[in-house]
Formats: C-alpha cells, structure tokens, sequence
C-alpha cells in the first residue's frame, strides 16, 4: 500500500483504499469494501493508459464523501501533466464513484480508462487474524452492462454488482473505457457498486434497515439533523473546537443498524475492525455522549438487554445475566468458526449496563425504560454476585471457558499481554482486575437507587448498599499495596497482588470506590512521570517489565481512558489535575486533525513536538471521538440534580471562555458556560434553562 489509508463511511458500509482511492488488498490486508463483516471489493484499481496515478491531494468532503485529485503517471519538477483526474467517492446507502478526466493540454488525448475490480468476500476475522481460507465459492459474470461476484457457501450468500453510467466494455475483471478528449474538454462517467447480503428470496435482507438505499442528499440531511440536536459549542480554543466538532461528525459517522436491530442506530466501535455492536466500547461511548446525544444510550441498553445472556454455554462465554461483548454477522459467525452470535467474554459489559441505565434515568428522566429494564438489570447484578465470583470471595473474575477462540483477557485491556506482575510474568487463571470492582461497586449503588426509586423494592435496595459498602472495605484491603501505595492492577488466584502501575487504577476513582484518604495518592501516581507523557496517562508504567510505548495496552495512551480517569480526579476534587489531562487531549488532538485515535504511542512529550501514531490504530473510534465530550462535561462540571443540572466549572488551561448552549436533560434544554477572565473569579460560571426560571447562578 502506497501512502495513508482514507476512510469513506456511512453506517453499515465502509471503504479503507490507498492515498489515490485503489483497493489492492492482500489476504491480511484492512483495505476495501466492507459491509456487515465482509469484504465486498478487495480490488478497485484505476488506470489511465495503462498508468497507475498519483495522488496530488485528498479532500475527505464529509465522512461519506472523499474526492481524489490525480494525475497519470509519475509526476516531477520538469513535467507538467495534461491530463488530470478528479475521482469523487460517495457512500450514501450504497457505493458510488464519479470519474473525470479533464484534458489542459492542446492537443486532442485518445484515453484509455481503466477500472479494475474484484471481489475475495474475505471475512473481517480472516483479514485480521491473517486466515485466507476459503470453503465457500467465489463466481463472477457479465450480465449486460452489470458486472456480478458473488459468494457461496450454503445459504450464506454475499453479491457485489457493478455498474457504469457510460458505455465501457465490461469483462469479469473489470471495465473500460474508450474516449478521445478534446483540448480542454472533459470526460465524467459514474461507477455505482451495490452490496447485497443474499436471503431465500434472493432479496437484500438489508430493506427494512434505517438508511437503506438512502441517496447523497437524504444523508446531508440527516448529518444536519444529528448536528442540530447537539449542543452547540463556543470557545476561543480552536484546537478544542475543531476536536468537538470533528467528534460530533464521527459519531454520526459511526452509527449503524444490525441484522439484528434494523430500526436503531447503535454507537460501533470503530473501523476498520469494529464496525460492529460493542458491549463494553458501546457502553463508555453512551456514558460519554449523555449529555449530547442521550438516544444513543437508550439504543444501545434496549440491544444489549434483547441480547443478555440466557444459558450457560462455554462456546459463548455465556452466563444467565450476562451482558453480550459483540455480536458479527460475517462468515466466521454465521457457521459458529468463532463465538460471535453474540459473544459474552467481557466481565466488565454487565455491571456497566447498571452504570449506563442508572446514568440515563438521571440525565433524561426515563422513568418508562427504567421499569421495562427491571428483569435485565436484576439479572446483571444477580450476575456480578454468583456467576462473576469465581472464587468465592465477593469479587469479579474471569476466565475464559472457549479456550480456541475466547478472548483471554475480559477487562477492557484485552489484549494478551496486557495483564502482568511488574517482573513481566503473567498471573494464572483467574483473574480479578481492579477496576471490575470499582464497576461492581458503582453498579451496586446504582443498582440500589433504582430499586428504591423505580421498582418499589426498598428491601433489595437495603441488601445491594450493603454488599457495596463491603466490597469498598475489603476492596481497599485486599487491592492496596502498600509498598508503593498504589492499587494492584488485580489479584491472583492465590489472593496475591499483580503489582504492575497502570491506568487501570484511574477508572477506580470514577467508581467511587477508593478511599477518600488514598486518592491524592492515586492523582500524584497518574499525573507523575511513569504514568503521565505529557500527552496523556499511559496504559502502563514506565519501568514495568512489559512497558513499550507502542504496546497496545502497555505503554500506548488511550484517549478513552484518559477522559474517564479525568472524570474520576474530578469527582474526587482534583479539578487541576483532571485539567492537565483534558488540556493534553486537546493538545494531542489538534495534531491529529481533531480525530483522537484509539490510541497512540507512549513517547514522553519531551522527545516529541506531535503524539506518535499508534501504527495500527482504529480511527476513527467512537469513545475517542466521546472522549471531547466527557472532557467538555468535566471542565464544565455538569452533573444532573433531580430535575436540575447544576454546573461547577473549572477551565484550568484548556481554554479562558467555553460556552455550551442546547443541553437536553429532563429540565428540558439548558446553557452553561464559564471563562477565565482577568480581574475576575478563576472560575465563573452561569446555567440557565428554555423557558423557565434561573437553575443556578455561579
């Protein structure tokens, strides 16, 4: 692949092609045309006279649209090109690409233009696991001016049809075309690609889907529509701006509707590999977006509760009450090679579905949907009780029971290596990671509130305050270590520390599990040298065995995590230490064009003016682009009140005016905003609500 990946996306559909919109993917190749887990064009090669082109610039119009300038051939200081092609790429329900080739010389041009394609119908776990293997059957044929592949095995049927606007001759690799270009003429022709995901009719099982078959100005429509809802910002930080703005987009970007819940729109986690309903990612991106777009929490709890878990199955990771990891819709899945129907092997997914419905009712109101979730959510905490104790002792374990295609690390680091002593060595089986139980706890006292306020179960309340209470005394015995007064990243089977300093321990301040006493402890480690680069706190420490700056979960920065761990200092007072990290993310940011990727390298700031790029990075990603939003709710220090919101700002440096005007809640819509002015206090602040009287006054 020559030069940087471009990304063209709308809902269920993507495309990742080269720098000059080729597709020339290779077996473990992310590049083409995805949908619904599969890859629909895995070649999408344009030549002009035989010559490959050359990209000159790139212009990502919108996330649904990309525009190529090109020119044949290899261009230097002393060649000028007559020929120029302008290559317009549009996905808007289905896959559309407008070519033009304009003629700036003075003579008359015979083109030849050539477009060629082709179709593997890889799954996404083939690609990203580099399996190329093939039990089904690929076949390709011209029918009239329609170029058709298609895949087969069984009743699982995927189809790719081409077509072209202009006369071309069509052939099973592709088309071309014939033109003569006169001297400053031009030459436009329209290539539309139609995905089809086969059922027994032989009809797209896709026609009942929100968006399906949209066209280019319906989808402008509903961009406009989704930005309109959101709360508007005003600030003289432009990088914090442009990151706002740019994360709104990507949200929009990455909502989709499965085969499953085709009348909703779900938060995917992100592309090219996650383009998909995520439990644990779908969830920290509704907890971020509350304040903005509260509709994509009531999706993403009403689908995940349609899909708890109902049995015991080790295929499936799956316990009663168990809240799903993800769900596929690609070959993998449909013939049970991989778990993923849905796949239950996450062990932080359920009590954060607690954390999520409680924080839902308390921004919107939503009583209604708080007692639909009444079986759910008592299932999820029946869950943390009995099937996530694994050892008995009143904590959250895992363990995978899919030993071939589990995933073996269920926190959120799940990656393999993510979880080790400080020495390198990796605990046994299970494991109990530290902010499981932060989640437990906070999902208890949720839990509680729920009970007593929604279902009339004063009792149940009583009970889950009282395990909660537990759990934070034993939690802030059994965790703590105090040679380096820290928190253990988790526990062994032996009831031993896995002693390695990581981020893991931020997310325990957002829970409300630590101990008042030992939180500035907590903000001195995450905002030192080991753990702070200047550009964000990194997954793992500085001088632990297993530190690498470019190590997925051990040494990246995380921007996700960096926005919860901001949340958590602010809940618990350390306003400017949360500051410093909002004031990198946007820092960061900026460099990256307002896209926060998944991650990025470990690098402290001192060795680098920009972040690193992590190499394989999802971008964009939906709690990245949620992570602006929480930062916004943290600087602004807004926190529902009953039927109020109050707001208690502290900017610190990120900017010296942010004002957030349009925030929907159960007061109905409100404005907040603070400033830094001189001569003034540090922090001021106003809140006011739509038609009615002052909430609070700073």
């Amino acid at each position: 692949m020559s030069g940087a990946l471009v990304n063209t996306l709308d809902g269920n559909q993507f495309v990742v092609s080269d720098e000059n919109g080729d597709i020339d993917a290779s077996p473990d190749s992310p590049t083409g045309l995805f949908a619904f887990d599969s890859r629909f064009l895995s070649r999408w090669r344009l030549t002009v006279n035989g010559q490959r082109l050359t990209p000159l610039s790139v212009d990502d119009v919108q996330y649904f649209v990309s525009r190529f300038f090109l020119v044949p051939g290899a261009t230097t200081p002393y060649v000028d090109a007559k020929l120029s092609v302008i290559r317009v790429r549009t996905i808007s329900g289905g896959f559309i690409e407008q070519l033009t080739v304009l003629n700036s010389g003075e003579v008359p041009v015979d083109a030849t233009i050539r477009v060629d394609a082709a179709a593997d119908f890889a799954d996404i776990f083939a690609i990203k696991d580099a399996r190329p293997k093939r039990i089904g059957r690929v076949s390709l044929w011209v029918e009239g001016h329609t170029l058709r592949l298609r895949f087969e095995r069984e009743t699982f049927r995927r189809e790719t049809r081409i077509t072209a606007s202009d006369e071309a001759q069509v052939d099973d690799n592709g088309f071309t075309f014939t033109v003569r270009l006169e001297p400053g003429a031009g030459w436009t022709t329209e290539l539309r690609v139609q995905t089809l995901l086969l059922g027994r009719d032989d009809q797209d099982v896709r026609r009942r889907f929100v968006g399906y078959d949209r066209d280019i100005r319906e989808t402008h429509r509903d961009l406009e529509a989704w930005l309109a809802k959101a709360p508007r910002l005003s600030t003289d930080s432009d990088a914090l701006a442009l990151t706002y703005q740019r994360s709104l987009v990507d949200l929009a970007a990455l909502r989709f509707a499965s085969l499953a819940f085709p009348r909703d729109e779900l938060p995917a986690a992100g592309l090219p590999w996650f383009m998909t309903l995520l439990g644990r990612d779908s969830i920290f991106t509704s907890l971020q977006a509350l304040p903005f777009f509260p509709e994509l929490g009531r999706t993403t709890l009403c689908s995940l509760a349609t899909l708890q878990g109902s049995a015991l199955d080790d295929f499936r990771d799956e316990d009663p009450g168990k809240i799903p990891h993800e769900f596929r819709f690609g070959e993998t899945a449909a013939f049970e090679e991989g778990p993923y129907t849905p796949y239950y092997g996450s062990a932080d997914a359920t009590p954060l579905f607690i954390v999520l419905l409680d924080e839902y009712e308390r921004w919107t109101g939503d009583i209604q949907l708080v007692r639909r979730m009444e079986r759910a959510a008592r299932s999820a905490l029946k869950w943390i009780d009995e099937y996530a104790d694994l050892m008995g002792d009143g904590y959250v374990w895992y363990e995978r029971r899919n030993l071939t295609n589990g995933i073996e690390n269920q926190c959120w680091k799940d990656s393999w290596d993510s979880i080790s002593y400080r020495d390198g060595r990796f605990p046994p089986m299970p494991r109990a990671t530290c902010e499981l139980q932060g989640y437990a706890y906070d999902a208890k006292l949720r839990g509680a509130r729920l009970a007593r306020l929604v279902w009339n179960d004063p009792t149940f309340a009583q009970e889950l305050e009282a395990s909660a209470a537990d759990l934070r005394e034993r939690f802030n015995r059994d965790f703590w270590i105090e040679d380096g007064e820290y928190y253990a990243l988790a526990r062994d089977p032996d009831g031993g520390h896995v002693n390695a300093l990581s981020s893991n321990m931020g997310h325990l301040l957002w829970s409300g599990i630590v101990d008042e006493s030992r939180a500035e402890t907590l903000a001195h480690h995450l905002l030192g040298q080991r753990l702070f680069s200047g550009w964000g706190v990194r997954t793992l420490a500085v001088g632990e065995k297993r530190y690498n700056p470019l190590g997925y979960h051990v040494g990246t920065v995380w921007p996700f995590d960096n926005s919860f761990i901001a949340f958590g200092l602010a809940r618990y007072g350390f306003i400017d230490e949360a500051g410093r990290i909002a004031e990198a993310m946007i820092d960061a940011a900026e460099y990256f064009r307002g896209r926060l990727p998944e991650a990025f390298a470990g690098y402290d700031r001192s060795l680098t003016k920009y972040p690193v790029r992590y190499p394989t990075a999802c971008s964009p990603q939906a709690w990245s682009a949620g992570t602006v939003l929480l930062l916004l709710r943290v600087l602004l220090g807004l926190e529902p009140s009953g039927d109020q919101l109050k707001v208690e700002p502290a900017l610190t440096q990120v900017a010296d005016r942010v004002e957030l005007s349009g925030i929907a809640g159960r007061w109905g819509r409100a404005d907040a905003s603070a400033s830094r002015r001189p001569g003034s206090r540090a922090h001021q602040h106003r809140l006011r609500q739509y038609g009615g009287l002052p909430i609070s006054d700073g």
